[in-house]
This record gives C-alpha cells, structure tokens and sequence, in this order.
C-alpha cells in the first residue's frame, strides 16, 4: 500500500485528491500542528524528520500551508519533504497564486469579492494576509507570513533537491508536482488526472 503524507492537513482528509487515493489504495497519515484538529500525528512540517523515516512516504501533499511560515522558512520546509519521500514519489503543494491575485487587484481593486468558498466570501485581502474573519476570531495562525509566485516556488523545489518541477496556475492558486530522482512522472500525471489536475500544460 502506497503511503500519504499530509502536510498540515486541517480537520479534514485529502478531499482534493480522494479519487486517486481511493482508485490506488493508498494510506493517508495526517501530520499537524494543531492538535484541536486531532491528527494522526502533531507536529510541525520544518520538523518531520524527526517524525518520520527518510523515504517513508510515496507522496507529500500540502493544501494551503507554506505561506502560513515565515519567508526563509518555505525552503526548510520543502528540504523535508524531500526527505520523507521515497526516490520514486513526488510532492504536491498547493499555495494563493500572488501574481494573479496582484493582477486581480489592479483589475478590480483589492476588496472585491474574487470567489466564495466555503468559509464564505474571499478577497485579495484574504489571498494575501489570511482569511480575515478566521483570524477574528482569534484563529491568528491561518495569517499569512509569505507568498509564491510560480517562479518562486518552483526555484525553491528545485533548490531543495527536486530534479523535476511542474506548475499550473488556476483559480487564484499555484499548484506544483515535484518529482523524486526515480519517479515515473507520465505515470503520476496519469493518476492526478482522475482527481481534475492537468500537468500536460504546465509551467516546466
């Protein structure tokens, strides 16, 4: 059975990705630092070599959790990733998308409405600092601390071991698909797809 890391995974399993885990058979392990949150294990991602092996996992997934660190942070963080995975896994991270947030801004100015989540309305103040009404009520850790551009996140996967890079933009959001040194990446690409992401028309 093939193991799943998530990274800062909230109260909740990886939804976003549920049809390749369900299609593939694979274990979800949910990693934070909140405990209110109840995860499988409590910790911090610049810290998960000492929760985890190296190369324990086939894959790292992270949904909106890199810019909650501080900017010299981000690479620390992705160098752990890479060691928790296995040579023939890979990492997805999802982060806000700061230049169309920034294109949005001088489109529209920067408290319009740009789509409704769940957790209500979103602004380009939300995107950039944190989800305002989150943070009102006194939940101070969803405040953003930094931001990523496509280049920018994809600098810092490569520099932190990842031989091979691959980002889409959409929504607002940045999505990157970072291989290990022995992964089949035509193979993953293949298994993403059933969970709605497109890497063929990625930024290399």
């Amino acid at each position: 059975m093939k193991r799943l890391l998530n990274a800062g995974s909230g109260s909740g399993t990886a939804q976003r990705i549920a049809p390749m885990m369900l299609e593939h058979g694979w274990e979800e392990t949910r990693f934070d630092i909140d405990p209110n949150v109840e995860p499988d294990v409590i910790g911090s991602i610049l810290e998960l070599s000492g929760a985890f092996k190296p190369q324990s996992f086939n894959a790292v997934w992270t949904s909106h959790v890199l810019e909650h660190l501080y900017a010299h942070e981000a690479y620390p963080a992705l160098r752990q990733f890479h060691q928790v995975l296995k040579l023939d896994g890979f990492a997805l991270i999802m982060s806000p998308d700061l230049q169309s947030v920034a294109q949005f801004i001088v489109d529209h100015g920067i408290g319009a409405i740009a789509y409704h989540s769940p957790a209500g309305p979103i602004s380009p103040l939300d995107m950039l600092y944190g989800h305002s009404r989150a943070i009102e009520k006194g939940r101070v850790h969803m405040a953003h601390r930094t931001g990523f551009t496509a280049e920018r996140l994809g600098n810092l996967l490569l520099m932190a071991g990842f031989p091979t890079v691959s980002i889409i933009s959409r929504n607002f959001e940045i999505c990157a698909l970072a291989l290990m040194p022995e992964t089949d990446g035509e193979a993953v690409q293949r298994s993403l797809l059933e969970s709605g992401f497109n890497f063929q028309e990625a930024q290399a």
